[in-house]
């Protein structure tokens, strides 16, 4: 039986080191968009026909397909046992988590920006029991408006607005962050997400992995930005 994979940061470090060949098991058109770096694209029903010409049975291979709900995956892996691999890996969470976290891609869609490409990296930080004074005065020393406001897991729990702290009179984070503010993932296009902003009168938006954990922070003056001088990457 098949292992399956749900460690994208795993998936990474076998990319990394070129330990296993990837397979991308969806149609041209999507693997033609976006695939994950190195991967090779061989279809469901071409396994039987191109797994051995193109691939090393001796090595580790790991397969994906779109997302957790795809069977595709789990369906090729199982041939693949079937075509005499031993060492299989079913990345379960598939393209979609992968792209999500903004990890490195090839594809059409390698060198067009994401929310994840221009989100503040380096965007203040606080936690819920860090004195308001304090992160006023990082917020004054960084020139931004607003912070996110994470556990020790860099998990995003609020978003706190300058105004917001200075207004709260002394304190902690924790009295005068914004809870549950609305976050999207690093692959999320650029002109959708303004629209968005806009109508809702938003001014930032934590840019979060699937786990919830902060990529990046951006400010509504950066994306503007960035969609009025298309930003580019190389993945």
């Amino acid at each position: 039986m098949s292992v399956r994979l749900f460690d994208r940061q795993e998936v990474f470090r076998l990319v990394e080191q070129d330990m296993a060949q990837l397979v991308e098991v969806l149609p041209s058109e999507p693997y033609e968009q976006a695939h994950l770096p190195g991967a090779l694209r061989i279809g469901l029903r071409e396994l039987d026909t191109r797994a051995r010409d193109w691939l090393d049975p001796g090595r580790p291979v790991v397969v994906y397909c779109a997302d957790a709900l795809c069977d595709l995956s789990p369906r090729a892996a199982a041939r693949l046992r079937q075509l005499g691999f031993r060492q299989v890996y079913d990345y379960a969470p598939g393209k979609a988590d992968w792209l999500a976290a903004g990890l490195p891609r090839e594809g059409r869609a390698a060198d067009t920006a994401f929310a994840g490409d221009v989100a503040d990296h380096t965007a203040p930080l606080c936690t819920v029991d860090q004195p308001l004074d304090d992160a006023v005065d990082m917020l004054d020393e960084t020139g931004h408006r607003f912070a996110a406001v994470v556990d020790a897991e860099q998990v995003v729990v609020g978003l706190l607005d300058r105004e917001d702290a200075e207004a709260g009179g002394g304190g902690a984070v924790g009295d005068a962050l914004r809870p549950g503010p609305a976050t999207v993932r690093a692959d999320a296009p650029l002109g959708p997400l303004l629209a968005r902003m806009v109508r809702s009168g938003t001014e930032a938006v934590p840019v979060t992995d699937p786990e919830g954990r902060l990529i990046g922070l951006l400010e509504r003056e950066r994306l503007e930005q960035a969609v009025v001088r298309p930003h580019t990457t190389a993945g």
